[in-house]
């Protein structure tokens, strides 16, 4: 698999042209990951770029980097996410802002993060929603920091919350059959 990460269809799109097109249709599974960052950058000279590369069969994915001032509310990043999809890109990663020296003024806190794709998750579908990760400084990875929807209430089983913050009983988890049950049953 090839992975191309760029920002070409958003500051460039001419540069899409028939012989890139043609160079990225290859044999081996190549997917295109377009940086987009605003739904100001979605203009229709990138819609046609992304066009080009959609229809000769390139699985397109993108990458936003979440920064205060520029998309960090959630009607900015729908419209982001809802535009990407309508031109076939599936929102692949929100990323949280990376320490890097002078950016600072563009990171939001890890709760605003939060809170925005928690609010994204009752106004978008699956499809249009990216797994919003951290890179841990270090080269150690990414992970996965979303709200998480769900916690355990003891032994009555889990509590769910919904998009609306509503909170939801859910009942325990099945208990696993007894060891000696399972090889009684093995044994017949």
């Amino acid at each position: 698999m090839i992975r191309f990460h760029t920002r070409v269809p958003a500051v460039d799109p001419r540069r899409v042209d028939d012989a890139l097109v043609e160079a990225l249709a290859a044999e081996k599974a190549v997917y295109v990951v377009i940086h987009a960052n605003h739904p100001r950058e979605l203009t229709e000279r990138m819609r046609e770029a992304v066009r080009r590369l959609s229809r000769a069969g390139i699985p397109l994915l993108s990458q936003t980097v979440l920064l205060r001032g520029v998309n960090d509310d959630a009607a900015t990043l729908e419209a982001l996410f809802r535009g990407l999809v309508a031109m076939r890109v599936k929102p692949y990663y929100l990323h949280h802002a990376d320490l890097a020296r002078g950016t600072s003024h563009f990171r939001t806190g890890i709760a605003t993060g939060q809170s925005l794709v928690k609010s994204l998750r009752g106004r978008l579908s699956g499809l249009c929603q990216p797994t919003y990760v951290l890179d841990i400084p270090g080269g150690y990875g990414k992970v996965p920091i979303a709200p998480c929807g769900v916690a355990p209430d003891g032994p009555s089983g889990w509590v769910v919350e919904d998009g609306m913050g509503i909170r939801h009983p859910y009942p325990p988890d099945p208990e696993p059959p007894a060891v000696a049950e399972m090889t009684a049953r093995s044994e017949e």
